[in-house]
């Protein structure tokens, strides 16, 4: 066993340097990307908006509020130019958080690309292109699962042709995590992802069996490190050990390098918080080491929030704020110099053996069920999920797990973080989503119509037979289409699709704390003559359900009758469900930055249907000033991260909704 470097020995070259970023429209975000690089971050990390994830252009009805919010709007070849303006992608290894529409942005990156002159073959970088998980936590998926496999598929095997360095799959475990799984969890539900996707790439035969191991080798990971050190470490260690196995057993790769376990991560955001918002740098901190100490487990590319995350979007300050802890770690200690640390311990090997023990198990049972896609269907893994978040939140709410500002030692002095005008957070100007429509419409004018009418039937023809996706998309692309004209030539073909909830499955909670509230809500049903009703509705295309699921199973154990059909709803809809379903109040979930927009249509679609007496609560990441504004617009109750007492919030709607009751009578 090493016990450190020998004297003149090469360090190892540090992880790659990434933050997640893109906001407003494709020139501002291209002159963050080219500041954050000029700072030494060495890779880029892609966060595009929902109407680029779902495959909507901005002047869409479901894009009301959302453009520019999470990330940036790329609806067409020209913004791609424009967001990698100055960038030479040869030269460049770009991450793409992208799923539903990937094979469609990566085809715009191509077209870029071939635009600047590029070998493909030397083009670097990732999509995320995992489906699975987002049925299960983030939820933007757009078509059913088996053409959505069909379209990873399509993107794994034309990349590993056209641009072989390219990782065209990141089997993404980080945001399972964000909804609530265990690290066995975790574990289990992405090597089932990445066991479903390679068995479905073999048998499709698009890759021969001789080049299978080194396509294998190109599956890469994305994943999550939370606050638990020690376990999340271990949970690393483990991935690397059960991934080696599967590539081996399942799989008969025989060299080691493609079976080496090749992840990035973004350390936990679940766990930031809006109180005391200045704990969180030390919580990243922490989480980065779980992902950074062990060699044998350690990341190769490594992004971070920022310390505000948990208030909104971060400025560019807070993104070097990260970056900087980052290059503190690898050029400042020497963490590099030396083998890995925790071989030989008793302590670590036992944790490792026993969570690989504990995920073989779980893999073994969603096996039986006929694997990751049946296991989605069935809504056995979203269900799972909604029941160990319910968990984790349980025990922050008994104080059972403490979270240092939020359940204890809450007293604090006035952060000057949050001081500034800005409230310490980017905010997005409203004027960005006319622009991008004026944008948009300035483009269609503009182009061929004709040649993108011809490329968009040559598109649904590939998508009808069994021709790869990929190549008619770039013609598309080439040809002046636009997301959402690629997206509805797809929905055409595909159809769209509505994952479970896992709401109705979930485990009952029995805590004897909810006999105050169940009390209350029979009082109150009794006066109404029937049933406490709940509409829990998410409006636009925020697909970050955790909190909705939570609300909806509280409530529903708390003795209410729920409504919750899921993500992606327009107002329109929420309030015909309210206005057929005869419920007495309805709770909005945001947490995209569209909440103003959103919820004043609501509000103007409740009056005009003469529901303006039922009342609405709002919950989500939510600006104060924001919050008085939608308070006088008529919102009855505004909930932010800080409020994470459910049970609270339960018999806050039951007075809400008993106050209404008395004025109407």
């Amino acid at each position: 066993m090493s016990t450190g470097s020998p004297k003149g020995a090469i360090k190892d070259r540090p992880w790659m340097f990434r933050t997640y970023a893109g906001h407003s429209n494709a020139a501002d975000s291209n002159r963050l990307y080219r500041t954050n690089l000029a700072k030494g971050q060495t890779g880029l990390s892609v966060a595009f908006d929902l109407p680029t994830q779902t495959g909507y252009d901005p002047d869409h009805p479901l894009s009301r509020g959302e453009v520019g919010k999470v990330g940036v709007p790329v609806s067409h070849l020209g913004d791609m130019r424009t967001l990698f303006n100055e960038i030479p992608l040869e030269r460049m290894n770009t991450s793409m958080t992208i799923n539903a529409t990937a094979p469609w942005l990566l085809a715009l990156y191509a077209a870029a690309a071939d635009e600047q002159g590029a070998d493909r073959s030397l083009l670097a970088g990732t999509t995320q292109n995992d489906l699975i998980k987002e049925y299960l936590s983030r939820g933007t998926y757009v078509f059913p699962p088996a053409p959505s496999m069909r379209l990873t598929t399509d993107v794994i095997s034309w990349t590993y042709t056209n641009m072989p360095k390219w990782n065209p799959m990141n089997v993404c475990s980080y945001h399972l995590q964000e909804a609530g799984a265990t690290p066995v969890q975790e574990l289990s539900f992405a090597l089932a992802t990445a066991i479903a996707i390679l068995d479905n790439v073999r048998a499709s035969g698009v890759v021969s069996e001789s080049d299978f191991p080194k396509l294998v080798g190109r599956i890469s990971f994305f994943v999550n490190a939370g606050m638990r050190f020690i376990t999340e470490m271990c949970k690393m260690r483990a991935f690397t050990e059960l991934w080696d196995e599967i590539c081996r057993e399942r799989y008969g790769v025989e060299e080691e390098r493609y079976r080496r376990f090749r992840y990035g991560v973004q350390v936990n955001s679940l766990g930031l918080t809006e109180q005391q918002p200045e704990n969180n740098v030390y919580r990243i901190l922490v989480e980065m080491l779980a992902v950074v100490l062990s060699k044998n487990a350690r990341a190769r590319a490594v992004q971070l929030p920022a310390w505000n995350e948990a208030l909104g979007l971060p400025r560019p300050f807070d993104q070097q704020w990260s970056l900087r802890m980052q290059q503190i770690m690898a050029y400042e200690t020497d963490l590099l110099e030396y083998a890995d640390i925790f071989d030989g311990s008793k302590e670590i090997e036992a944790k490792v053996e026993l969570l690989k023990e504990q995920a073989r198990e779980e893999l073994a049972r969603i096996a039986e069920m006929g694997g990751a896609v049946a296991a989605v269907e069935s809504s056995y893994m979203k269900q799972k999920l909604v029941e160990s978040n319910s968990k984790r939140l349980a025990g922050i709410e008994s104080g059972d797990q403490i979270v240092v500002g939020v359940n204890k030692w809450t007293e604090t002095e006035p952060s000057p973080l949050a001081s500034d005008e800005d409230g310490g957070i980017l905010t997005v100007p409203e004027h960005v989503e006319e622009e991008a429509i004026q944008r948009i419409q300035a483009w269609r004018k503009e182009r061929d119509d004709n040649a993108v009418q011809v490329a968009l039937q040559e598109l649904r023809a590939a998508a009808s037979s069994d021709d790869n996706i990929m190549e008619a998309s770039i013609k598309a692309a080439k040809a002046g289409a636009t997301t959402g004209e690629w997206g509805a030539a797809l929905r055409e073909v595909f159809g769209e699709y509505r994952a479970p909830t896992g709401v109705g499955k979930a485990a009952p909670d029995d805590n004897e704390n909810l006999a105050d509230v169940q009390q209350k809500v029979s009082a109150l049903s009794e006066k109404l003559g029937r049933r406490l009703k709940f509409l829990v509705g998410k409006p636009g295309l925020d697909g970050h359900s955790n909190g909705a699921e939570q609300i909806a199973v509280r409530a529903r154990d708390c003795g209410m009758e729920v409504v919750y059909e899921g993500i992606r709803l327009t107002p329109a809809q929420i309030v015909n469900a309210a206005l057929e379903e005869g419920v007495h109040v309805i709770g909005l979930s945001i947490l995209s930055g569209s909440h103003l927009a959103l919820v004043h249509d609501v509000l103007d679609k409740m009056k005009e249907s003469g529901l303006e007496d039922i009342p609405i609560i709002l919950g989500g990441i939510i600006p104060s000033e924001d919050a008085e504004e939608l308070k006088k617009a008529g919102v009855a109750a505004v909930y932010t991260p800080k409020d994470f007492h459910l049970t609270e919030i339960m018999s806050d709607i039951v007075r809400i909704v008993d106050e209404q009751v008395n004025e109407t009578v």
